[in-house]
């Protein structure tokens, strides 16, 4: 397959499957906007190799074998042939692309989360990576803007958790963990009576609390990026946070609809961060410090570094 063909397949997943990301990458410049079109085509092909699997087994075969794919550098499969090259070309550490894998597999066995470190490791695993491999496609130097870039990708995650809680329990996965849920069985959370709602509004409400301190230090980060870079991924994370905002607006009843930002919605959002810019002086200074105990339970896990 050329690639102009590949690029042009890549465009159309992230038009259809990240519209946010596929509104905010209109601000890239050509050159990181081109990567992130590619790097988001690479991540959904693996992700859809879970998702869009029916058969369990067969998911579990194609996801090993695209990691064997990686892990030796070459593939005959034209997407992740475009993936390898772009590991390459941007040096992206293969060990961040496994941490991916690995949050991407687990969702082939039983997905019950028990608490909140879990949780967080999880999307550390599926959205954290992500950001890293975006530091590296952004030709980010700076060591210190990946935990911020983690953070992001974490919050992007939890708003993600939260807006979907009954497309997944259809799937047969709670990601809400159950501390939180207590004797709340999975398929409660499709069509729950008045007392189980309670509860999971509370649930979804500290884990849109938890994404927000995430959101608040991922943005501080910002600032590592080029100019360009910085304001599209701003303006990306803005509309995802919309969706956490939103949720609590209808009081995070999940059941009833599936949240989404609107176009015009996106629109005010977009404009209003423009003009937010100038007077944020996170936008333009480096943080004299970084809250490290958001990353505590990430530590716990012994295959988490930060490449």
């Amino acid at each position: 397959m050329k690639p102009i063909t590949l690029h042009s397949d890549a465009h159309q997943v992230l038009a259809t499957k990240g519209k946010s990301f596929y509104w905010a990458s209109h601000f890239l410049g050509r050159k990181y906007r081109h990567r992130a079109t590619r790097l988001y085509g690479f991540y959904r092909y693996l992700d859809d190799m879970v998702d869009e699997e029916v058969q369990v087994v067969t998911a579990k075969q194609n996801i090993t074998q695209a990691q064997q794919a990686i892990l030796l550098g070459s593939s005959s499969q034209p997407t992740l042939t475009n993936g390898i090259d772009l590991i390459n070309q941007c040096h992206i550490p293969k060990n961040i692309i496994f941490d991916l894998i690995a949050g991407i597999k687990s969702d082939t066995e039983l997905v019950r989360i028990a608490n909140e470190p879990e949780l967080l490791r999880y999307c550390y695993q599926v959205a954290g990576t992500v950001g890293l491999m975006m530091c590296h496609a952004l030709d980010i130097k700076d060591t210190n803007a990946k935990s911020y870039a983690i953070d992001l990708g974490i919050a992007m995650q939890l708003t993600n958790i939260c807006r979907d809680i009954k497309t997944d329990a259809l799937f047969n996965r709670r990601y809400v963990p159950v501390n939180l849920l207590g004797n709340i069985e999975i398929n409660d959370l499709i069509n729950p009576n008045e007392e189980q709602a309670s509860i999971i509004r509370m649930s979804v409400d500290s884990l849109l609390r938890l994404a927000d301190s995430f959101y608040q230090s991922g943005e501080k980060g910002l600032v590592y990026l080029p100019l360009r870079a910085r304001i599209s991924i701003l303006i990306a994370v803005r509309i995802y946070h919309d969706i956490g905002n939103q949720l609590r607006s209808k009081n995070y009843e999940y059941w009833h609809q599936r949240m989404f930002v609107s176009l015009p919605r996106k629109l005010v959002i977009t404009l209003s961060t423009i003009v937010e810019i100038s007077v944020r002086s996170h936008f333009w200074f480096r943080p004299k410090h970084r809250d490290a105990t958001l990353h505590e339970s990430l530590h716990t896990n012994s295959h988490f570094r930060i490449s």
